[in-house]
Parts: structure tokens; C-alpha cells; sequence
């Protein structure tokens, strides 16, 4: 039994600090969860004295670069087994969305496991140490679906934070999925309580963590939003949700709720340190400025944003106003992939166009993916 890790003589080991720290030949020690030591190229004696114990694992880093690990802050595990469907490849989001739901009505324990399995394995693949997953579609029978993918996530490795997702509004109430895709509000919110209870682990370095997760403005029911909201910060939970995606939302939110998407969900209580949206791509000036003022955070999904023609979120323009924002590969079915370096580089890409290398510099994109700028309600996903 070895006592940790050591990682030495690395050609390169980018710290991804406010500094930009790059060592040449640095290494690390490793013991538990917990990095205990960076030494720089002077101090390798000491790192091969450690070496010489025996007690550790050794991995030799000549002619590699050493990054910290990536932090993925919006997933859909479950997604893995519906890409590249011929019929979904040119769709818009709510299209897609209706063509998708009856195919992932029939989602099961099994689907969920392996689902989950592949999806962590290529984003460790790719660098990824600690994601989350949104899962929010639960047919009858899938009220473990969770349960499943920590046991999942603790076979692959990674650190894993569950945000648990929840659909209460169907056709028939005036939402968007069918009813075999939804769940009573009771139900919902008697599984948060539960899931809570026996996975939300507060310890230093923990691998396990819930937040709640109502899917969208057009899938759950106001009532559903003001009460997580309030049970989240009894438990002392984490919110997030679907927001600003497409304009059919806005759309969707102006008729049904008299408000544009930020401003309904100011009104049922989310916004804060505590809050993280995905997408954000349809905010104006004054609204992103009342995100940055709440240190409500943001999940960027560049590659599924522009594989489904949803557009660009406007991220330049929310650093300047100090949103919190993070890398996200987002659901395999809108993304093919789970490819957190390539994301990485699209979103170096894409805020490029038009402006110039300057707007967007490639450190800026490894440092919030390595999440060392997060600040908000997903900052404890990464722990030196």
C-alpha cells in the first residue's frame, strides 16, 4: 500500500495560478485527495529522496506538460447513447427536445450506469477530474437513477457532484415534455431531501456532493423553483438550472410569465453566490451586470451552443462584470462528445471572431477550466 503519488520532472507543469506560474521540471506529491507539495526544478533531489522510499508511486513526467486536473460544471451523462441520430442533426433545441423526450422515456438503471461509466471515462481521458452531472429525466422506476451514478462514479474515480434535475410541468400543464418524462412535486422534492441525507458529504476534499437542479422555466412549475430554492439553502445546497439558452425560451418566459428568463427567476429566489446557470447566452448589459453583482456563476457550453444554432454566450463581457464562469462540455447528445480539451479550444475559438487573439487568451480558457477562477456555488469542485 503506497503511501500517495509522485509526479516528477515534468517538461512543463503549468500551475494555472494568478500568476501563470510555469515550472520546468517540476513535480508533485500526492497523498489521499490531497496535492501536499509542488517543487521546482532546484528541489528534485529532495523529490527523488521521497522517490527512494519506496513508498510511493512514481510516475516519471520527462516530456510531458502537467496541467491541474479540469473541472466539467454541466453535464447529461444519460445523453451518451442518443448522439448522432440522423433526425436530430439539424434541429433547434426544442425541436430536438420533443424528438429526444419519448427516446429517453425509456431510460432504465442499466442505460443510466453505463452511460455515466463512458461519460466520466472520456472526460478523464481528456484531463477531467471532477464534473457534474445534470440528470432530470426520471420515467417510473429510475427514482435510483442517482444512487446508480455515484456507485459509477466512484468505480471510473472522479469526483463527482450530482445535481439532482427534476421535470413537474408537462404538455398538459402548458410545459414542454410529456407526462411519461415528469414527476409529482412531492416526489421531487422527498428525493432531493433523500439523496441529500445520504451522498451531500461537507468534508475537505470530498468526492461527493448534490445540488438541485429544476431543469428549465418551461419544464417545472414556478411552485417547483421557489421551493428548492428555499430547501437548497436550508440544506445549504447548491442551485442550477437551464437558462438563457434560446431564444424560444425568452420567448416562452415573456408569454407564460410576463418576465424575461433572468427576471422570473429573480423573482422565485434564484440568484446568487449560491446559483450557477447553464448557457446564459441570451443576456442583455444590465442583466449580466446584476449576475456579476450576485456572483451568480455561469456554465459555458461553446460546442453544443453552436451545434445546435443556439448562438454565443457573450463571456468576454461577463468577466469584465465579474460572473463566475466555467467550461462545459453539455450533454453528448447536443455535443457528440465529452471532450474537455476540445472544448477548452472552442472556447478559445469562438470569442475570437470578430475581436481579435487579445479577447480571448488561451491561459484565460485553462484557468477557468482547471477552475482556479471559479469563485461561485461550484468552487469546492476542485481542491488543492
Amino acid at each position: 500500500m503506497t503511501k500517495g503519488i509522485i509526479i516528477k520532472n515534468a517538461h512543463a507543469m503549468a500551475l494555472l495560478d494568478q500568476k501563470n506560474t510555469v515550472l520546468n521540471g517540476g513535480s508533485l506529491l500526492i497523498e489521499g485527495n490531497e496535492i501536499k507539495k509542488v517543487f521546482d526544478a532546484s528541489q528534485l533531489s529532495e523529490v527523488e529522496k521521497l522517490a527512494s522510499t519506496g513508498e510511493y508511486k512514481v510516475i516519471d513526467a520527462g516530456g510531458n506538460l502537467v496541467l491541474p486536473g479540469f473541472v466539467n460544471t454541466h453535464h447529461h451523462f444519460y445523453q451518451i447513447f442518443t448522439r448522432n441520430i440522423p433526425k436530430m442533426q439539424d434541429e433547434k433545441l426544442f425541436d430536438w427536445l420533443i424528438d429526444l423526450y419519448d427516446i429517453w422515456a425509456l431510460l432504465d438503471e442499466e442505460w443510466v450506469n453505463y452511460s455515466t461509466m463512458a461519460a466520466l471515462g472520456e472526460l478523464a481521458l481528456t484531463g477531467c477530474t471532477a464534473t457534474t452531472d445534470h440528470h432530470y429525466v426520471f420515467p417510473k422506476g429510475g427514482e435510483r437513477f442517482i444512487d446508480t451514478q455515484f456507485a459509477a462514479a466512484e468505480k471510473i474515480g472522479l469526483r463527482f457532484h450530482a445535481t439532482r434535475g427534476s421535470m413537474s410541468r408537462s404538455k398538459k400543464d402548458g410545459g414542454l415534455p410529456p407526462d411519461s418524462v415528469v414527476q409529482t412535486e412531492e416526489e421531487i422534492m422527498q428525493d432531493c431531501e433523500r439523496l441529500i441525507n445520504k451522498y451531500h458529504d461537507t468534508s475537505r476534499h470530498s468526492m461527493r456532493k448534490i445540488a438541485l437542479a429544476p431543469c428549465s422555466p418551461f419544464s417545472v412549475t414556478p411552485r417547483l423553483l421557489e421551493e428548492t430554492a428555499k430547501f437548497a439553502r436550508a440544506k445549504k445546497v447548491k442551485m442550477h438550472t437551464h437558462l438563457c439558452e434560446t431564444n424560444d425560451e425568452d420567448d416562452y418566459c415573456l408569454k407564460v410569465y410576463k418576465l424575461r428568463p433572468i427576471d422570473f427567476m429573480e423573482s422565485v429566489g434564484w440568484m446568487g453566490p449560491d446559483v450557477w446557470f447553464a448557457h446564459s447566452i441570451y443576456v442583455n448589459d444590465k442583466e449580466i451586470e446584476r449576475m456579476g453583482k450576485a456572483g451568480t456563476g455561469v456554465a459555458h457550453c461553446p460546442s453544443s451552443n453552436l451545434r445546435l444554432g443556439s448562438g454565443i454566450a457573450p463571456v468576454p463581457r461577463m468577466l469584465e462584470c465579474g460572473v463566475p464562469v466555467g467550461i462545459a462540455v453539455d450533454g453528448s447528445a447536443s455535443n457528440d462528445s465529452s471532450d474537455m480539451l476540445g472544448e477548452l479550444r472552442m472556447a478559445l475559438l469562438v470569442h475570437r471572431v470578430g475581436t481579435g487573439v487579445s479577447s480571448m487568451p488561451a491561459v484565460d480558457v485553462s484557468g477557468w477550466a482547471a477552475s482556479t477562477a471559479l469563485k461561485y456555488s461550484i468552487s469546492t469542485l476542485r481542491e488543492n
